[in-house]
């Protein structure tokens, strides 16, 4: 199988600067190591940008979507990168984020709904493994009325790892019809890891339907036994079920060869956990 640089290599570079997206983009973008990039999706405009981290660095991402813009950011770190992304959505615009953590890293999301039927999805896994220390941050701000929000983000860490996830939904005055979920799920494989998650809810208006929940917890042992009594061992039914946890995410970026790549470096990772 092609590994991820290889199929981002066939992508249309985006590596820093300003990147003006005017109309609906076929082949997907791509940047690696982005120190800086401002990336602006004309009105009724689409695309998908890939953003892969390789080396511990800072990186600065913004997304600005116009009216009726579209957007699908897939964001993977495999370096120990500190990365601020921030996404201003106006009226009509659909923006679906996917980040993956294979490696220590902290990674915060800024996302500001700011017209009426704007909609944001983000779904977020991060894989924590011997000492790593994995961070993912996420405010969500509605700032108007009638917009939309879903944000999943999963964890798993063994060994002495660390994972944290913080998360807050904040709905302004007058952003009637609100309509945001967040979800926080998370897996722990050792005595000695730890996993800290924080979703929390701002709401200054009345009318709206808001819900966020978190779980930490060990591997469904009832599902484990069940594959056992099939013929596979508890080290292939333990890592199988932990493919299917961290696949659920990784299989909505969108572009079929970078999830399959994906997926297979994060079973490589499964294997160290």
């Amino acid at each position: 199988m092609e590994t991820i640089l290889d199929i981002i290599r066939g992508f249309r570079p985006a590596d820093g600067g300003v990147l003006r997206i005017d109309s609906t983009a076929g082949e997907p973008f791509a940047a690696v190591d982005p120190q800086s990039l401002h990336v602006e999706v004309s009105a009724g405009a689409s695309a998908h940008l890939v953003v892969l981290h390789t080396a511990p660095d800072l990186s600065s991402l913004t997304l600005e979507l116009a009216e009726g813009a579209q957007l699908v950011l897939t964001e993977l770190f495999v370096a120990e990168a500190f990365a601020e992304v921030a996404v201003k959505q106006a009226a009509r615009s659909r923006c679906r984020l996917t980040t993956v953590l294979l490696s220590s890293a902290n990674a915060s999301y800024r996302i500001d709904l700011d017209g009426a039927d704007a909609e944001n999805e983000l779904g977020g896994v991060f894989l924590a493994a011997g000492e790593e220390h994995c961070v993912l941050k996420l405010h969500t701000a509605h700032n108007v009325a009638d917009c939309r929000s879903d944000s999943y983000v999963k964890g798993v860490a063994g060994g002495q790892a660390v994972g944290e996830f913080c998360g807050m939904v904040y709905v302004a005055p007058d952003a009637q019809r609100t309509d945001a979920r967040q979800q926080s799920r998370n897996i722990l494989l050792s005595r000695t890891a730890r996993i800290t998650t924080q979703p929390q809810l701002e709401i200054y208006a009345d009318d709206v339907k808001c819900s966020h929940g978190a779980t930490v917890g060990q591997m469904d042992a009832e599902a484990i036994l069940y594959m056992r009594q099939r013929g596979l061992s508890e080290a292939q039914a333990r890592r199988l079920q932990i493919e299917g946890f961290v696949g659920d995410v990784v299989t909505r970026c969108g572009i079929e060869p970078l999830c399959g790549a994906i997926l297979e470096r994060a079973a490589a990772k499964i294997e160290t956990l």
